[in-house]
Parts: C-alpha cells; sequence; structure tokens
C-alpha cells in the first residue's frame, strides 16, 4: 500500500490577491481546532517558495513575476517526481492555482510514456495565457501551459520576449510538449470564465459540469460520467480548487464565485473520483486566511481534505488487495 507523502507548496506568486501563501497554516489551525492527528499522520515536505520577492518590482505585466514561479515550478516537479519515485502517494497542499502546473509537470517527469487525464474542479478554466490573459497573474494559466496552448487566436497583450522565453520554458518543464490533450481535461462547476477561455473550451470540446447539471444528475453520476470520458487515460491527477465551493463557504480564497458547490457535494465528489485506482496525485488550492472570519474556509476545506484522504488510503488497500 502506498504511503501518502504531503507536498506543502506555499507560493503564492501567481495570484491577484495576497494571502494565499498561508493557506496550509490554515489548514493545521483548523486541525488543531478540530482535535486530529491529520499533519502527525503522514510525512511532509516543503517546497521552496519564492515569496520574499513580492517585494521586488513586477517587471512582466502580462504574466506577473513569471520568472520566479518558473523556478518554484521546477522545485514542485522535482518534488512530486521523487515522491512518485519513492512509491508514495503525492497529496499537494498548495497557495495558489499556478502550483498546479509544477504538479502535471512532476507527474509527467515520472510517468512520461502514460497518458493522463486531469479533473479540474474550479470555478475558472485557467486556460489563459500571457498573450490573452486580461489580469496577468498566472494562476489562471496552469492548464495552458499543460496543454501547450497560446491562443494566439485570442490574442490581446503583446508580452515582452522575455516573458515569452519563461513562458515557453514552463510548457516545456517535466516534459518536452503537451503534457495532456484537451480531451483528456474534464471540468467541475467551472462558471466564472472570460471569452478566450470559452472560445478554446467550444473549439476543443472540453467537457465542462455545471452546477446545474451536477445537481440535476446528482454527484455519483458526474464523477460516474467524469471517470468515463477519461477511460482512455493510464492516469488521473484531481485538482481541487477551493473556491470550486459556493461563495457562502468561500469567504476565504482570492476570486470566490457564487452558485457553487456546497461542502457536502464537495466530499462526496472528491471520494468518489479518488476510489479510481489510477489516481496518482490530489492537490487543494487557493485557501485563503487572509479574506475570511472565523477561519471558516479552511475548516471546511480540512473536513473536505479528511475525506478526501480517507478515500485514496481506501483505494491503496484496494489495490493492494488486487495485487
Amino acid at each position: 500500500m502506498k504511503k501518502i507523502k504531503l507536498i506543502e507548496v506555499r507560493s503564492e506568486l501567481g495570484a491577484g490577491t495576497r494571502g494565499a501563501s498561508m493557506g496550509i497554516e490554515a489548514l493545521r489551525v483548523a486541525c488543531w481546532d478540530k482535535g486530529s492527528d491529520y499533519f502527525k499522520r503522514f510525512n511532509s515536505v516543503s517546497v521552496p517558495d519564492l515569496n520574499y520577492t513580492l517585494f521586488d518590482p513586477d517587471v512582466f505585466p502580462n504574466a506577473h513575476r513569471i520568472d520566479s514561479i518558473l523556478t518554484v515550478q521546477k522545485n514542485i516537479a522535482r518534488a512530486v517526481e521523487q515522491t512518485v519515485a519513492m512509491d508514495m502517494f503525492p497529496l499537494v497542499l498548495a497557495g495558489d492555482h499556478s502550483n498546479a502546473h509544477g504538479t502535471i509537470a512532476g507527474i509527467k517527469a515520472a510517468y512520461p510514456d502514460k497518458t493522463l487525464g486531469v479533473i479540474w474542479i474550479d470555478a475558472h478554466a485557467d486556460i489563459h495565457s500571457p498573450f490573452t490573459s486580461p489580469s496577468g497573474n498566472v494562476h489562471g494559466m496552469p492548464l495552458a501551459m499543460a496543454l501547450n496552448f497560446d491562443n494566439l487566436d485570442r490574442q490581446i497583450n503583446e508580452p515582452a520576449p522575455e516573458a515569452i522565453f519563461f513562458w515557453n520554458s514552463l510548457k516545456k518543464l517535466g516534459y518536452n510538449g503537451p503534457k495532456l490533450k484537451p480531451e483528456h481535461l474534464v471540468y467541475i462547476v467551472v462558471r466564472d470564465t472570460e471569452e478566450p477561455e470559452e472560445y478554446l473550451m467550444k473549439k476543443h470540446g472540453i467537457k465542462n459540469f455545471t452546477y446545474d447539471e451536477l445537481n440535476k444528475k446528482g454527484v455519483p453520476q458526474v464523477a460516474k460520467e467524469t471517470l468515463e470520458r477519461l477511460k482512455d487515460c493510464d492516469i488521473l491527477y484531481i485538482s481541487f480548487d477551493v473556491d470550486s465551493l459556493d461563495s457562502k463557504f468561500s469567504k476565504g480564497t482570492g476570486t470566490p464565485v457564487e452558485t457553487g458547490l456546497t461542502v457536502k457535494q464537495a466530499k462526496e465528489l472528491n471520494y468518489l473520483l479518488l476510489q479510481d485506482p489510477r489516481v496518482v496525485c490530489y492537490e487543494m488550492t487557493e485557501i485563503n486566511p487572509t479574506l475570511d472570519t472565523e477561519n471558516t474556509m479552511a475548516e471546511n476545506a480540512f473536513d473536505i481534505l479528511e475525506t478526501a484522504t480517507e478515500a485514496i488510503l481506501k483505494k491503496e488497500s484496494n489495490s493492494t488487495a488486487i495485487h
């Protein structure tokens, strides 16, 4: 049975609002308040962040701090790849969602010949590039890096040559070429998108299970259909952004959006998806306690994390039984 290893990534360089670097500490506070021994049960490694560079001037308006983000993502990719090599299950707790591309790069470096499927549970599509992003915040770009999409059809920005250099380096991180195909990406409850992202979703037929659809079909059916859509994938990675939750549960995140998951739905969804034996990595991201009261988001997120962890442990003990 694989042991879980926690990979803690405090980088918030990709976010537009400060504070996501404190998300892991907020989870620990939630854990203490609940009287849980969660953070004692698993080994953890902390990936070096470069948050101190937030005090430096930002020289890349179309991809803020992309130079430092490349360094951070190299470290994340290495940590994930090493964890897989040690036959452990990487469970990533991250600051902002740009870090997820480092995770994907590490998975692809560990499994270069395997077909990767990605389940992205998020209010946002995160498929912008420096050429299309209205904000320049890199946490809106991790999937474009992984898919190798510049989306020049919808170009609005002229990024500096240096920015493009770092962008191209990120796209190549861990694996030279697209790390997944658009048909192997499934969105769940994405509901806050810009036209360039909608254009790509339509052009490539990327599935998004809307919140309406999830409510109509029910969580078990959506989980089943999600996994069915990824039947040709050898391995799966699940990325859970806490802003997938309805904003009434989620003041404590940089970009809250209404009409999203309840905590109960999120627990059920993560639990069912994580039962799939192909899942090789799970990530939780974008908890920002500075925007919160009473640490509510982290407490909700910790409940979801405990449920997700239980599912991973169950899956791993089942896979041992099979072998």
